[in-house]
C-alpha cells in the first residue's frame, strides 16, 4: 500500500508541476517577441507543444486565441482530483480483499 501511494502521489506532483509549466507556456504565447529556439523558451516548448498539440486538432485557435489550453489544463485536473483518488481507493480495496 505504501508504494502504491507513492505511485499515486509522485503522479498526482507531476500533475500539478505540468499543469504550471502549461500556464507559464500560456502566459508567455502572449509575448509575440519571445525567440522560442532559444533557452529556456526552447525546453518549455518541447515539453507542453506535444501536449498541447493533442487539444489543438480537436479545437483551432479562433482569433487568435487558443482555447485548447483550457481543455488540456482541465483534463489534467480531472484526472488529478478524480481519477488518481479513484485508482487509489481501488487499490486498497483490492489489497484489502487480497489479504482478507
Amino acid at each position: 500500500m505504501e508504494l502504491t501511494s507513492l505511485v499515486l502521489q509522485t503522479i498526482s506532483t507531476f500533475i500539478g508541476f505540468y499543469i504550471v509549466l502549461l500556464i507559464i507556456r500560456i502566459l508567455l504565447s502572449w509575448f509575440p517577441n519571445i525567440n522560442w529556439y532559444d533557452a529556456p523558451f526552447s525546453i518549455l516548448s518541447q515539453l507542453t507543444d506535444p501536449y498541447l498539440n493533442i487539444f489543438r486538432s480537436f479545437i483551432p485557435p479562433l482569433g487568435g486565441i487558443d482555447f485548447s489550453a483550457i481543455l488540456a489544463i482541465l483534463l489534467l485536473q480531472v484526472i488529478q482530483a478524480t481519477v488518481l483518488p479513484s485508482v487509489a481507493r481501488l487499490v486498497v480495496g483490492l489489497q484489502a480483499g487480497f489479504w482478507a
